[in-house]
């Protein structure tokens, strides 16, 4: 796990990823040289999040920051450009790293300004929300709503698409982030109240068909409706099973929010 990564206005790069060549510096110094030349500042611990692969974990980071100016690429194209580039290298690093897994090392470049190592933390703090930012724009892409099918050709249209899929990507993620139960976030967040009643009927429906499963988290609780949508996406509700992703909430919201419009209409009368 060895990133490197810039956050500004400037598009992510990170190693493993876009067949990376390591930067330069202006002054004929390497990039990975220069962070380990640099002195440990500060020392912090983090909770890395479980992953596919990986058991979630604490972390001890250390801490370190500087300086750096990258030169300018070697290519007659660029040449316009100006022969280096003002950044900030903040490098954090696990500590005594446990045997048999890969330790912890991020080297983030920034164009944000960095005095301080509370700074320099809020840096890495950024960049911990990545994975988040990923989950949301696959939601929205290939695997999700995929807006990249679009066959939209004004800009104003293409806005008014992304702002209704951005919305349900969100409240996707919300699913997403509830579905533990730590957070404790309530259910209006992301449902209204004829919506939550539509999720009591359906909930009261999952778990007579499954007497041995039963919703575990409080019924005002935003974890209570990732239960629900998670088992309408095609989980099975088990502890024991991997838990419902990104897709299958997805799935589950889909199908909810289309019987949620019969549930609305059940008391309407037709002359």
């Amino acid at each position: 796990m060895n990133p490197l990564f810039i956050l500004g206005p400037i598009m992510p790069w990170e190693n493993g990823a876009r067949n990376l060549v390591v930067p330069e510096l202006a002054d004929d110094s390497g990039l990975y040289a220069s962070s380990e030349a640099m002195a440990a500042v500060d020392q912090r611990t983090i909770v890395l999040p479980a992953r596919a692969q990986r058991a979630e974990r604490v972390v001890p980071l250390e801490l370190r920051f500087g300086a750096v100016n990258l030169a300018r690429p070697q290519s007659k194209f660029l040449r316009h450009l100006p022969e280096s580039l003002p950044l900030t290298l903040v490098d954090v690093r696990e500590v005594d790293p446990q045997a048999g897994t890969e330790p912890l090392h991020w080297r983030l470049l920034t164009t944000h300004s960095v005095t301080n190592a509370e700074q320099a933390w809020r840096i890495v703090d950024w960049y911990k929300q990545r994975w988040l930012i990923e989950q949301f724009f696959r939601v929205l892409k290939t695997q999700g709503f995929k807006l990249e099918d679009s066959q939209l050709s004004t800009a104003d249209r293409l806005l008014k698409l992304v702002a209704i899929a951005a919305k349900a990507a969100v409240i996707t993620i919300q699913l997403l982030q509830a579905r533990d139960g730590r957070g404790q976030q309530p259910i209006h967040l992301a449902f209204k109240a004829n919506e939550v009643a539509a999720l009591t009927a359906l909930n009261q429906d999952i778990e007579a068909k499954s007497k041995r499963l039963n919703n575990p988290y409080p019924p005002d609780s935003l974890a209570w409706a990732a239960w629900i949508i998670g088992r309408l996406g095609g989980w099975d509700g088990y502890p024991s099973s991997k838990p419902p992703g990104p897709i299958t909430m997805k799935h589950g919201l889909e199908y909810f929010h289309a019987v949620a419009v019969g549930w609305s209409l059940r008391n309407v009368c037709m002359p």
